[in-house]
């Protein structure tokens, strides 16, 4: 799999002859590298640290630089930038001086699938696997889609596939309203749940812009929902420009896709059977623990058939489905006077999604220790999902708590991982000092068959 190189036949030139990316390091902006590079365009870019995106971007033939100068802008003709790039980039300024065009990063998507029908999968939690799930399906089923992923799959081997098929496969991700730029033919939202709120500043707010989303759904086109989230399940009545069809998917309550008899498995993920209005289509059996990735699948399968692949093509994907990177990421398994401890890595960063992978951490590994280190992700989340960071740690046994990782914030916006500490009611959290000071005592504590979560 991984990025194909060629170019699609008789495709319009859509971009100049050097582009320049702001933050290329992001998930989402090294895809969009991977993708200019494999149509010959030139590709510089920048960020603040390097990482495997941009030495994957370097090994493709960009040149990527360490930290923000005006001088690194060079002779691009255009750049793209992250929504986290503040006014006040130096590389953003020059590119103003000098008249150049600057585009959003959701921007470049869109004009690299303007001939593509577009699938795009939104939502609070499970977008990334739920895209993942599906990108799978569709090349299971030949269509040879292109695929831009908000994060690493084994399957996928990397964020980006650059197929030749008629159909674009995208996370949609609401953070900066990214997602409001693109119309989609067919759209899956698998939640809503506020969350991005040092952005959009109410949840108010930031539902209206998923009901703006729906509505942006092609005429004609599909927008399948999951019946399981409230809040998602209003956005049938609130698409008020869209005349697109409405499809609902669900474990829980009556809906076009259904997911029955849910029961486990020997590989220790869940098997389930599928209903579609009422008929049955079929198993699904997945490798990858947790009821939640039942409901990625299931509504990527939703998607899937739509398009136009065979049910026991797209069930035969999701069977095989490794898992995304970072996504409940089984590391490794310490052997030996110390083991067996299993070692898993999940960036999990909302109360729900913690539960969630709790939830199949207890499934997939019953009976025994869990034991977890968590990092709070900015201080505002901390703030503003207090209520629900304070229960979402009930499946641990022993938890860790690192300092807030700040990303764009100061700690006046919220409160710190100390504050945190004191808030969390069952287990009471261990508090360490930094990653590097921490992982003597955490080392010294583990015991034999113990699970280690980092989140």
């Amino acid at each position: 799999m991984g990025l194909m190189s060629r170019q699609r036949k008789g495709r319009k030139k859509i971009t100049p002859g050097q582009v320049h990316l702001v933050g290329a390091g992001g998930v989402h902006m090294s895809a969009i590298g991977q993708l200019l590079l494999a149509r010959g365009i030139a590709v510089t870019g920048s960020d603040l640290q390097p990482s495997n995106y941009t030495r994957r971007l370097e090994q493709l033939g960009a040149k990527i630089y360490q930290g923000h100068t005006a001088s690194n802008v060079g002779d691009a003709e255009l750049l793209v930038v992250t929504a986290a790039a503040m006014d006040d980039n130096p590389e953003l300024i020059a590119a103003r001086e000098r008249g150049l065009p600057v585009m959003l990063r959701a921007e470049m998507v869109q004009r690299l699938v303007e001939d593509r029908e577009v699938l795009a999968i939104a939502g609070s939690h499970g977008k990334t696997t739920t895209t993942n799930m599906l990108a799978m399906m569709m090349e299971r089923g030949e269509l040879d889609p292109l695929v831009i992923l908000g994060g690493d799959s084994p399957d996928l081997g990397g964020n980006v596939r650059d197929g030749n098929g008629r159909h674009a496969v995208l996370e949609a991700d609401e953070y900066a309203e990214a997602f409001l730029h693109y119309s989609p033919k067919i759209a899956l939202v698998t939640n809503i749940e506020a969350d991005h709120l040092d952005y959009y500043g109410t949840e108010e707010h930031y539902k209206s812009a998923f009901t703006r989303f729906a509505s942006q759904v092609q005429s004609e086109g599909t927008l399948i929902v999951c019946a399981d989230s409230p809040d998602a399940l209003g956005l049938a009545e609130a698409r008020s420009e869209s005349d697109a069809h409405v499809e609902f998917y669900s474990v829980e309550n009556e809906a076009t896709w259904r997911a029955r008899g849910l029961r486990g498995n020997d590989r220790g993920g869940l098997d389930c059977t599928v209903e579609l209005d009422g008929l049955e289509l079929g198993k699904l059996s997945l490798q990858v623990p947790g009821r939640h990735n039942v409901v990625n699948a299931l509504g990527a399968l939703a998607v899937a058939m739509r398009a136009g692949v065979d049910f026991h093509r797209a069930a035969s994907a999701v069977s095989d489905f490794q898992g995304t990177r970072r996504h409940f990421e089984l590391i490794g398994e310490v052997t030996g006077d110390r083991g067996p401890i299993t070692i898993v890595d999940d960036y999990a960063h909302h109360p729900t999604e913690i539960r969630a992978t709790l939830s199949a951490a207890r499934q997939r590994f019953a009976g025994r220790r869990l034991v977890a280190c968590f990092q709070p992700h900015t201080y505002s989340r901390s703030q503003y999902l207090l209520d629900g960071f304070r229960t979402c740690f009930e499946a641990i046994d022993i938890l860790y708590l690192l300092p807030t990782y700040a990303a764009r914030e100061t700690n006046e916006t919220g409160i710190d991982a100390p504050t945190l500490a004191k808030e969390l009611e069952v287990p009471s959290p261990l508090l360490l000092d930094s990653i590097e000071s921490g992982t003597a005592q955490i080392v010294a504590m583990l015991e034999a068959g113990d699970v280690f979560l980092t989140i």
